[in-house]
């Protein structure tokens, strides 16, 4: 299937004049070890059957006058992460006239409903609704300037938009969504002048401490790591290749059912669920001429929001990092053989009662338990992203709920966001690198599902 479109527009929007002050906010020992993602592309899908003069006249204006009522709030997006050379800090930074770009385009695809939709497709379809950073720029004192947002709005004339954001990782998922409800809240009250409903994120980093001085322990990576950049990684494609993406649903029976079976929570259930079907797909797809190590450990990998878990307290609209790495671990046989999902749940439940009690254990090795699960790779590791707090079906324009959210990224990762039609219900991005792999997987969820119940 051939994607097309055509670029209607690029606007660089802004907040009105002095209305956001000159600022530099440097960063935690949260946000450290992910500066090196490459960024995360959230895609907003919304049935809007009308044609593109109505969306060029009565739309449009409305979706950037109230991004910019928005970006009032949240002008640290508007500005750039700034790398200078050791010892100097990074950090980001917002001034007077800072913008970023909104790119306007129209798909000349008739596929607004299959890229929509929950069945497998190619990545690759995705690739003109993503909106690149900027170029990133290096100063003459070896200063990396990266930019931290890029928007893109793509009209399906007579069917529907999508609203695609990237950001950068110096801000968590948690105020991405905050951002984008704040802006969808101020365009669905017509993009006046009232930006009462536009949520305020809090900026005082001195309320993360660093108690065990992680933050020395970081930098000093940080700045080995940065003496090999060389070029732009910003915009690493994701879309090269025959991978395939299909989002699956743990209904609210199934999900019930688990839960009062064994006892877990729904973030449990689901991870652990698709962890075994995701690791009994490598098994049945993988080369059979070389070797298995059956004792080998496989992991789950996935963030922790720590705002309410600190012994000091931060606020739920802190912008910025706040996030623990976690990991669960268990032998390939166990997860692939008859208990696999009983094993799986409980790796990660123990991960998860850890971090709960003392979220920041061993937060020095975080740097290099990244680095390390990064070269275990894919068949070994499986990460998780998103969350179903973001409540990212919630983010209404004034078109109504969205008919499909997506999460775009490489096969190592899973995303997992509440669900559109069934509250308690959640569903699950999953990426693999090639169709017949899919319909392994695909086959395995269903049969699992039966076994289960």
């Amino acid at each position: 299937m051939a994607c097309t479109h055509k670029i209607l527009e690029q606007i660089q929007v802004g907040p009105l004049p002095s209305s956001a002050p000159t600022t530099s906010l440097p960063l935690t020992f949260f946000d450290i070890p992910l500066l090196a993602s490459a960024g995360v592309r959230c895609l907003y899908f919304y049935e809007f059957p009308h044609p593109t003069h109505h969306f060029t006249q009565t739309i449009l204006p409305t979706l950037t006058h109230s991004l910019s009522l928005t970006l009032q709030h949240f002008f640290p997006l508007l500005g750039n992460l700034m790398c200078p050379p050791p010892p100097a800090n990074p950090y980001i930074f917002y001034t007077h006239g800072d913008s970023i770009p909104l790119t306007i385009a129209e798909s000349t695809a008739d596929n607004f409903h299959h890229l929509a939709g929950h069945h497998p497709r190619d990545i690759k379809h995705f690739a003109h609704l993503v909106p690149n950073f900027p170029p990133t720029q290096i100063t003459s004192t070896d200063t990396f300037v990266f930019p931290l947002l890029s928007i893109q709005v793509t009209l399906f004339p007579n069917a529907g938009i999508c609203v695609t954001v990237t950001t950068r990782h110096v801000i968590d998922g948690r105020i991405r969504s905050l951002f984008m409800k704040s802006w969808a809240s101020v365009s669905k009250a017509r993009g006046g002048d009232d930006d009462s409903s536009c949520l305020r994120p809090f900026y005082d980093r001195d309320v993360i401490k660093d108690p065990n001085g992680v933050m020395a322990v970081f930098l000093a990576e940080y700045f080995r790591v940065r003496s090999t950049w060389e070029k732009d990684t910003s915009n690493a494609d994701v879309f090269h290749g025959d991978n395939v993406k299909a989002t699956y649903v743990l209904n609210g029976a199934n999900m019930e059912f688990l839960k009062d079976k064994y006892n877990f929570s729904s973030f449990v259930v689901t991870c652990a669920f698709i962890w075994v079907c995701r690791m009994k797909t490598e098994f049945h797809e993988g080369d059979t001429t070389k070797p298995v190590d059956d004792d080998e450990l496989c992991y789950l990998a996935f963030p922790a929001d720590c705002r309410n878990r600190l012994k000091f307290p931060v606020p739920s609209t802190y912008f910025g990092n706040c996030l623990a790495s976690c990991k669960a671990a268990a032998k390939r046989s166990e997860l692939v053989g008859e208990e696999g999902f009983v094993v799986a749940a409980k790796a990660i439940a123990r991960e998860i009662s850890r971090m709960k009690s003392r979220p920041l254990e061993g937060a020095e090795k975080w740097m290099e338990d990244r680095k390390n699960l990064i070269r275990a790779g894919n068949g070994r590791v499986l990460a998780v992203g998103g969350s179903p707090s973001f409540n990212d079906y919630g983010t209404d324009f004034g078109w109504g709920k969205p008919k499909k959210f997506e999460l775009i990224n490489h096969p190592i990762f899973i995303s997992v966001a509440d669900c559109r039609d069934e509250d308690g219900a959640l569903e699950v991005g999953v990426v693999l690198r090639s169709r017949a792999a899919m319909d392994t997987f695909s086959s395995i969820f269903e049969q699992s599902l039966k076994l289960l119940n």
